[in-house]
């Protein structure tokens, strides 16, 4: 059964934990991903904060090899960064062991991990990579995934939501479209490419929802 986990290193145990020397306050979320060889986590935010130059804020790690800005708004940062491949650390034991990263959050005191395997032993191979590479991660929650859970796994986040119910409302996606994702930024009083995220994650969120409903129900029928 699929089985979900949460686990919390030290701040300073990952690449990009060394802005916390600089910025003690913000909080670094990464995207989620499904691990590939050619890419992993390349985007991520860093929010409650306003720099001139947030890329100098992060010091050299061996873990990175550059990190660029690609958009900004207000104490918002949206940025690629490009990893190290040949560095140990906790991405590339996902990537070896190919478990999906659901959500990674990191702040000055730690940073917080939620990965998702088909089933427990897929975790356990998980933890026992990090033991052999010293990475000193502290497993604080694990649980098998109900198929209710499946099923809710799609719920909306708050921003999410709105930036659905906005776009609908003000006809995003009719067609021709009634209004660009710019406008719709304004009004959220966000970038288009964080309405574009937003948008993406919720779509795919209520799709998710609805395909596994359908699934269910086929598989009902027969």
């Amino acid at each position: 059964m699929a089985t979900e986990a949460t686990f919390t290193i030290p701040s300073d145990q990952f690449p990009l934990g060394s802005v916390f020397t600089q910025l003690p306050r913000i909080t670094v979320e990464l995207e989620r991903i499904i691990p590939g060889r050619e890419s992993i986590v390349p985007y991520f935010w860093v929010r409650g904060t306003v720099v001139d130059d947030i890329e100098s804020e992060f010091s050299d790690h061996p873990g990175v090899d550059a990190i660029q800005l690609i958009d900004s708004v207000e104490d918002q940062y949206l940025l690629r960064v490009e990893w190290a491949m040949e560095y140990n650390g906790v991405l590339s034991v996902l990537t070896e062991t190919e478990i999906p990263l659901i959500e990674a959050v990191g702040t000055a005191q730690q940073w917080t991990f939620s990965i998702r395997g088909d089933d427990q032993y897929d975790i356990t191979t998980f933890q026992q990579r990090c033991r052999e590479l010293d990475i000193p991660i502290t497993l604080t929650k694990l649980h098998a995934l109900t198929p209710i859970e499946s099923d809710t796994e799609g719920a909306l986040t708050d921003t999410q939501e709105e930036a659905l119910v906005l776009a609908y409302d003000r006809g995003y996606f009719n067609s021709p479209r009634d209004v660009t994702m710019e406008e719709l930024g304004d009004e959220l009083g966000i970038s288009h490419q964080a309405v574009a995220s937003r948008l993406r994650r919720g779509i795919q969120h209520v799709l998710g929802s609805t395909l596994s409903g359908v699934r269910s129900s086929a598989r009902e029928d027969t």
